[in-house]
């Protein structure tokens, strides 16, 4: 089985938890929910494998010029699903939220999925400048940030979803019917948004210097203004301005939400954005 199969095994178990999740909403099944969490699991196990057997298979196809595979587009982005669902499985073993996975899912799902339908999966040489470690450091710490990012949007747009239905319900808050019932409490989904940006912003960090020492490996320079450089910047200081807003004028609730999910659609421009519509030194790659 080559990783190109995996690959669509993988699209398959996340479609399916997804799917699972969106049940447990409706049905408030537990089980249904415990589901849709294996399923996720299941999906993560063979999605670490489908990695590493394209890793295996860049020596084949390569020999000694084989290489971690995280180095061009479609690469990066089965890493950024990969990445979603690491973030996803280790946060639900503190919180135990399965409604958050219905809002984190279609993340990994759609990025896997826009991989296997429109994305270049050879396995082509790397030219000159991605023939470094520094690029592996560097693209795993800017997508395991990228992913912290992505859940800490989705609980956000949970939240704003459920403040809104709860000011205009009258009794028990936690008695609400439909759907936004069945959401964690607000205060829990504001906790997990601040823990998933606190996880994500040190990542981004780590991302940016390692870049840095690639850059100047790559090009004898560490900064040159680059627009993915650029807009890697100016993600860095919305998180950051989070995290300051957050200690010291208290910013919580509707207004850490909305920053958060600024922060991501930042993101996402900053990684897909400047990769295909800019010009740049990033336009080859994926990081």
């Amino acid at each position: 089985m080559d990783s190109g199969t995996l690959f669509n095994l993988v699209t398959v178990a996340y479609f399916v938890s997804m799917v699972l999740f969106f049940a447990y909403l409706a049905t408030r099944t537990k089980s249904v929910g415990l589901a849709g969490n294996l399923t996720a699991l299941i999906g993560f196990v063979l999605h670490t494998a489908a990695i590493g057997m394209r890793w295996y298979e860049s020596y084949q196809i390569l020999g000694v010029d084989g290489r971690a595979p995280l180095t061009n587009l479609y690469e990066s982005v089965v890493f950024f699903s990969w990445s979603i669902v690491l973030i996803y499985l280790l946060l639900d073993l503190k919180y135990k939220q399965r409604s958050v996975g219905a809002f984190t899912m279609p993340f990994a799902l759609f990025a896997q999925l826009g991989a296997q339908m429109w994305l270049n999966a050879s396995i082509d040489p790397l030219v000159p400048a991605l023939q470094s470690n520094w690029l592996t450091y560097h693209v795993i710490t800017c997508f395991l940030g990228y992913a912290a990012f992505a859940l800490a949007c989705g609980v956000s747009i949970m939240y704003l979803m459920k403040i809104g239905k709860e000011e205009n319900f009258e009794g028990d808050k936690t008695k609400m019917p439909g759907l936004l019932g069945f959401f964690p409490p607000t205060r829990v989904l504001d906790d997990i948004n601040y823990r998933a940006i606190m996880i994500g912003f040190p990542l981004l960090t780590l991302g940016i210097i390692t870049g840095a020492a690639w850059a100047n490996y790559a090009w004898g320079t560490y900064w040159s203004w680059d627009p993915k450089e650029t807009w890697s910047l100016i993600v860095w200081f919305i998180y950051a301005a989070f995290i300051h807003a957050r200690f010291t004028r208290g910013w919580v609730g509707r207004r850490a939400a909305w920053l958060s999910i600024f922060g991501f659609a930042a993101t996402v421009f900053c990684y897909l954005g400047v990769n295909l519509v800019l010009s740049g030194l990033h336009s080859y790659g994926g990081s």
